[in-house]
C-alpha cells in the first residue's frame, strides 16, 4: 500500500495531508507527484474529482519557502468556481508551513484583490482575464514565477482563452516548470504543449468503463449535508441490514459517524487507518459473529476484507472516483446473493455522480429520503418478527409467565404489547448528533450553449443577460449589463456587445468590456459562481 511518506515530504506538508483526512495516494496522486517534485514539465490527464489539485498542491507547497516574499507560482483555471475551490485546498495544504496563496478571478471586488496582493502571496490562483487585468494594472509581476499549473486547460482553451495564456505565459521566465492538466488532448492542447512545455512527461489516468455486479440494487439519495446523518439512521430503520457496511471519506469521518451510530443506538462500529492491529481484529470479530452488524470504515481500511452476508453497502460519503465506487459496492451481492447498495449525494455532487454513472455504464435509481412514518414502520417490523421467532421457537419463557399473566389481569393485552415493543425499539432519536462536514465532491460542469436572448431581466445559463440593462446577472457586478438581442453571447469576439446596454468602461474586459459587453471568458467564469461565495457577486 502506498503512502504520502514514501514521497519524502517534509512533516509540515505531511500533517496538513493529515488533517486534510488523506489516508494514502490517488492514482493521479501516486503518478504525479513524485515528477512534480523532480522539476520537470508535464501533462497530466485526470478528470475533476480524482485528487487532482493535491497532485499538483502538495509538490508545490512542498517546494516554498515561508521565508519567500514573491509570487513564485501561478495557477491558472478557466473559472471563478473552481479558482475558489483550488485556492480553498491550496490554502488548507500550506497553512501548517505558513505559506500565502490569493484566488484572482472576475467578479469580485478587484481593490479587495489588490489588498490581499500587498501581503505578498507565494501562490496566485486565477482565471486568464482577470489575471492579465492585474498585469495590466502592474498590480501582478510574474517576474519571479518558477512554477505555473494550468488547470483543466481544456476547459480553457473550449471558453477562448488561447491568447490570454500565451499573453501571461510570455510575461514568465522561460526556465520555469510548466504542469498541465486536462481531461482530454485535442489538437490545440498539443499546440500548447508543444509551444510551451518542454519534454514534458505525460501521465494519464483517465478511467476505463467499469462494470458492477447485476446481483446489487443500486439507489441513491439526494440530501444536504447537515441531514445526511438523519437519513442514514432513518434508512436503517427502514431497512434493516443483516450486515452492512457505510463508508465514509476520511478517518474523522468514519471516527465521528461510528460513535454518533452507537449514540442512537445501533450496534456499530468503526474501521479507519489510525486503529492498532489489535483494535481492527476486535472490530472485525465483533462484525463477524454478530455483536455487530453495521461496519462504518474508509476506503483504505476495507481492503482486502473478505466478509459474507453483507445485505447492504451505504456511501455515506460519495468517493472520488468510479473506481472506488465498484469495490465499494462489491462488498455486497456475492456467491450470487442479491445485495443493496445506497449512495447519499448532496446537491453540489450530482454532477459527479453522474459521471460514476457514465464510466459504470449503469443508471443509479434515485430514491427520496425516508420518512419518519416509513422508518417507525421498519423498526416496529423488525420487532415484530423477533418477538414471533421467541414465541414460535424453542426458547423457555415459563420464567416469565407469572408477571404476564399479572399484567394482562391489569392491563389490556393490546397496550402491554405495544409498551414493550417501544421499549425493544430502544429509540434514541432524541440524542443530539453534529458531524463535522465534508467538502461535496464537484465534477466538471456541463458547457453552456451560449446562446444569448432578448428582452430584459436575468439571463439563465444563455450567455449573461438576455437584453440590455445594468445588473449582476454577468459579471456578479453592478457594471453595465449585456447588449440586447443576444449580442455578446459565449460564441461572439471579445468586446462584442450587442445593439444596447453600454458596458461599463474600464481598462479590462473583465468588468463589463470595452464595448457594452462582458467578455466571452470571463461571463462564463462568472455564472459558475456557488451560493457559499455569494459576498462579492451572485449566483445564476
Amino acid at each position: 500500500m502506498s503512502t504520502f511518506s514514501q514521497f519524502g515530504l517534509e512533516a509540515d506538508v505531511l500533517q496538513a495531508i493529515t488533517e486534510l483526512g488523506y489516508e494514502e495516494p490517488t492514482p493521479i496522486q501516486e503518478h504525479a507527484i513524485p515528477v512534480a517534485l523532480s522539476g520537470k514539465d508535464m501533462i497530466g490527464q485526470a478528470q475533476t474529482g480524482t485528487g487532482k489539485t493535491a497532485a499538483f498542491g502538495i509538490p508545490l507547497v512542498s517546494k516554498i519557502q515561508k521565508s519567500e516574499d514573491r509570487i513564485v507560482t501561478l495557477i491558472m483555471t478557466p473559472t471563478r468556481e473552481l479558482a475558489i475551490q483550488v485556492a480553498e485546498e491550496i490554502e488548507k495544504l500550506g497553512r501548517t508551513k505558513g505559506l500565502r496563496s490569493l484566488p484572482i478571478y472576475g467578479g469580485q471586488d478587484i481593490g479587495r484583490q489588490i489588498r490581499g496582493l500587498r501581503r505578498k502571496p507565494q501562490i496566485i490562483i486565477g482565471t486568464p482575464g482577470r489575471l492579465l487585468d492585474h498585469i495590466n494594472r502592474k498590480t501582478i509581476r510574474l517576474d519571479d514565477v518558477q512554477t505555473v499549473v494550468l488547470d483543466e486547460a481544456d476547459e480553457m482553451l473550449d471558453m477562448g482563452f488561447m491568447d490570454d495564456i500565451q499573453s501571461i505565459l510570455s510575461l514568465v521566465p522561460e526556465q520555469r516548470q510548466t504542469l498541465l492538466f486536462s481531461a482530454t488532448m485535442p489538437p490545440n492542447i498539443q499546440k500548447l504543449a508543444q509551444q510551451f512545455l518542454k519534454s514534458p512527461e505525460h501521465i494519464s489516468m483517465i478511467p476505463k468503463t467499469q462494470t458492477t455486479n447485476k446481483n446489487i440494487q443500486q439507489f441513491y439519495i439526494e440530501v444536504q449535508e447537515r441531514l445526511k446523518f438523519d437519513g442514514l439512521c432513518r434508512l436503517l430503520d427502514m431497512e434493516p441490514p443483516e450486515l452492512a457496511i457505510i463508508f465514509g471519506r476520511t478517518k474523522r469521518r468514519v471516527a465521528e459517524l461510528s460513535e454518533a451510530l452507537m449514540k442512537r443506538g445501533y450496534a456499530a462500529d468503526g474501521l479507519h487507518g489510525d486503529l492498532s492491529q489489535n483494535q481492527r481484529d476486535a472490530v472485525m470479530r465483533k462484525f463477524r459473529d454478530g455483536s455487530i452488524d453495521v461496519l462504518v470504515a474508509t476506503d483504505v481500511a476495507a481492503r482486502g476484507l473478505d466478509i459474507s452476508g453483507v445485505t447492504h453497502v451505504i456511501n455515506f460519503d460519495l468517493p472520488q472516483d468510479p473506481e472506488s465506487y465498484v469495490h465499494r459496492i462489491g462488498r455486497t451481492g456475492r456467491a450470487g446473493k442479491e445485495g443493496t447498495s445506497w449512495t447519499f449525494v448532496t446537491p453540489r455532487e450530482i454532477d459527479h455522480l453522474h459521471f460514476i454513472e457514465k464510466v459504470t455504464r449503469h443508471r443509479i435509481s434515485r430514491k427520496p429520503l425516508p420518512t419518519m412514518a416509513e422508518a417507525m414502520e421498519g423498526k416496529q417490523r423488525v420487532i415484530a418478527d423477533r418477538i414471533i421467532d421467541v414465541v414460535s421457537g424453542e426458547e423457555n419463557t415459563s420464567e416469565f409467565k407469572l408477571v404476564a399473566a399479572q399484567l394482562l389481569e391489569q392491563y389490556d393485552s393490546v397496550q402491554l404489547l405495544s409498551a414493550a415493543m417501544k421499549l425493544l425499539t430502544g429509540d434514541k432519536n432524541d440524542v443530539n448528533v453534529e458531524l463535522t462536514p465534508e467538502d461535496p465532491i464537484r465534477s466538471k460542469k456541463r458547457k453552456f450553449d451560449g446562446r444569448g436572448g432578448s428582452g430584459g431581466g436575468y439571463g439563465q445559463r444563455r450567455g449573461g443577460y438576455q437584453g440590455g440593462g445594468q445588473g449582476r446577472s454577468s459579471g456578479g457586478y453592478n457594471r453595465g449589463g449585456q447588449g440586447g438581442h443576444g449580442g455578446g453571447g459565449y460564441r461572439k469576439p471579445y468586446r462584442e456587445g450587442g445593439s444596447g446596454g453600454g458596458g461599463y468602461r474600464n481598462d479590462r474586459r473583465d468588468d463589463g468590456g470595452y464595448r457594452g459587453g462582458a467578455p466571452r471568458g470571463e461571463r462564463r467564469d462568472d455564472q459558475r459562481s456557488t451560493r457559499s461565495h455569494n459576498e462579492d457577486y451572485v449566483n445564476i
